[in-house]
């Protein structure tokens, strides 16, 4: 009989687990709350146990384990390490201690150990209201996030008093124990770390730089791997991660399991931003790791998990692999272009499509919010990132028309949701001067009038595109050709034929292609 493997959570995050520990002999169980999950399929076996109740899943273990036995309890990219320990050490299985994945899971408990064993992390405090009290916080700029959440959710920086509230609502909505931790900004680059921890050991998988955007939030629309940075800069990132592993109690001689870091690189060093008691979500352990070095972090783990010597970390290649998210404005998704053209890109390995027709989109503040992901691998790190980037850029997302939150995204222009392109004063001095559009219904093809000082302006949108790409994409999904009017020609009231002007042009530099098509899509 197939000695069994509790793997925690059926999303996407966990499908390489299920399908690694098949692969080994395992008896694969899979627990969530959604039995809907994405891949609940290929599960030997799915229990329904929401993934919060950890006595709830110790019973059920409790039974595999007399019923046939049960070798061991594993989870990657979930908020539910805690319960992995709780499970593993109440049954006796490998594992890490409950009372260090509370460190790794509780922002709170996490910083107050940094800060026990003078570890490099920012000055915090807890609030479990959103009340603001003067001098109660380090100066600004500061950073809010809920004390036990991951993916980003509730998280961003706050510049001033006026904005406190309003961010304290979000962190704390988002926190399962209606707490959230306000804590000094930590400037610099950020990296991600992955790390296996055998009876003590710590094994590091590797570093990859993180590409994080769209202030006040923290979207991190891709990594790359392997980071590019100096040497002696990743043996002090290093260094300061295992720190923080062992100061979380993590380490232990009798502990088992992995640890995933988010380090900052500061003007005065690397600074500790997370731990956590498990490996890395956002395609990373499951994905770029393997196609950037071939080791597998997520076999090492499943082995470890299972009382075994963790294998698979030793790197057989140097390649280079990146991930690149694509997002939307505010709206409905009414189309879906360029799927198959994306994953046709030379070095394109993985598209994941997170929205389907009919899906609600918003601008991402958080990093579970996005549209979709693209992974590319490649010998060369400049190939690997193109390609990806590429890719992204090649999906098109159509909205459906008469939608009022996107009818609001393009009527104001604001700090967040940021625009697609910059509305600098030249740019509006020139806008304010073009001509109104004029609309003919039934038109067939609706001309452009010039407008050279932002079409020349070499300006890309947030996802990189050029504003030719954003024309090229208008064009396709529309069928208009959009022809450019001579700059000559302004007697617009007798011309019969459709001009986009001013307002066109501001939906343009608003929401980009998507902006644009959904003026016309309102007006056809």
């Amino acid at each position: 009989m197939k000695e069994k493997i509790i793997i925690l959570g059926a999303g996407i995050m966990q499908g390489p687990a299920i399908e690694i520990a098949k692969e080994l002999g395992f008896f694969t169980v899979v627990i969530d709350a959604d039995s809907s999950a994405v891949n609940v399929g290929i599960a030997d076996q799915f229990e329904q146990i929401d993934l919060k109740d950890k006595e709830g899943i110790e019973t059920y273990a409790r039974l595999l384990q007399k019923n046939g036995g049960l070798g061991g309890i594993m989870t990657l990219g979930t908020d539910f390490s805690a319960t992995v320990a709780w499970v593993a050490e109440r049954l006796g299985l490998p594992g890490l201690p409950y009372e260090a994945a509370l460190n790794a899971s509780d922002k709170a408990r996490m910083r107050a150990c940094f800060k026990k064993a003078g570890l490099p992390s920012p000055d915090f405090t807890v609030i479990q209201e959103p009340a603001w009290t003067k001098g109660l916080f380090p100066p600004f700029p500061l950073v809010i996030k809920p004390a036990d959440s991951m993916g980003s959710r509730g998280c961003r920086r706050i510049d001033s008093p006026q904005e406190f509230r309003e961010a304290a609502e979000d962190a704390l909505h988002f926190s399962r124990s209606g707490r959230a931790i306000v804590e000094a900004f930590m400037p610099g680059p950020e990296f991600s770390i992955d790390a296996i921890v055998h009876h003590g050991e710590i094994t590091v998988c590797g570093i990859a730089d993180r590409h994080i955007f769209f202030p006040p939030y923290f979207i991190e629309m891709g990594h790359t791997m392997p980071t590019n940075i100096a040497a002696e800069q990743q043996t002090a990132l290093l260094d300061t991660f295992c720190a923080g592993i062992r100061a979380l109690g993590l380490a232990g001689r009798e502990s088992t399991g992995a640890a995933k870091g988010d380090i900052k690189l500061s003007p005065q060093g690397p600074m500790i931003g997370e731990i956590a008691a498990r490996l890395s979500g956002g395609y990373m352990s499951g994905w770029t790791y393997p196609y950037s070095s071939g080791a597998s972090p997520v076999r090492a783990a499943i082995l470890a998990a299972m009382g075994r010597e963790p294998q698979g970390l030793v790197p057989r290649k140097t390649w280079n692999s990146a991930e690149r998210a694509f997002i939307s404005i505010p709206g409905k998704v009414k189309e879906i272009r360029g799927i198959e053209e994306a994953r046709s890109e030379p070095h394109v390995r993985d598209l994941f499509l997170r929205i389907t027709t009919g899906s609600a989109v918003n601008f991402p503040q958080n990093n579970v919010s996005k549209c979709g992901n693209v992974i590319s691998a490649a010998p060369c790190r400049a190939e690997a990132a193109e390609a990806a980037e590429k890719a992204a850029r090649s999906i098109r997302i159509r909205l459906e028309p008469a939608n009022s939150e996107t009818t609001a995204f393009l009527a104001e222009f604001s700090s967040f949701p940021p625009s697609a392109f910059q509305l600098s004063p030249e740019i509006q001095s020139a806008l304010d001067l073009l001509p109104e559009t004029v609309w003919h219904k039934n038109c067939s093809s609706p001309a452009l009038l010039p407008f050279p000082e932002f079409t020349e302006s070499g300006q890309k949108d947030f996802a990189g595109r050029s504003i030719e790409e954003n024309l090229h994409a208008i064009r396709d999904l529309t069928g208009f050709l959009l022809p450019e009017l001579s700059i000559n020609t302004h007697n617009l009231a007798d011309n019969k034929n459709s001009i986009l002007g001013k307002s066109f042009w501001a939906a343009f530099i608003r929401g980009g292609y998507q902006g644009a098509v959904y003026y016309l899509d309102m007006r056809i």
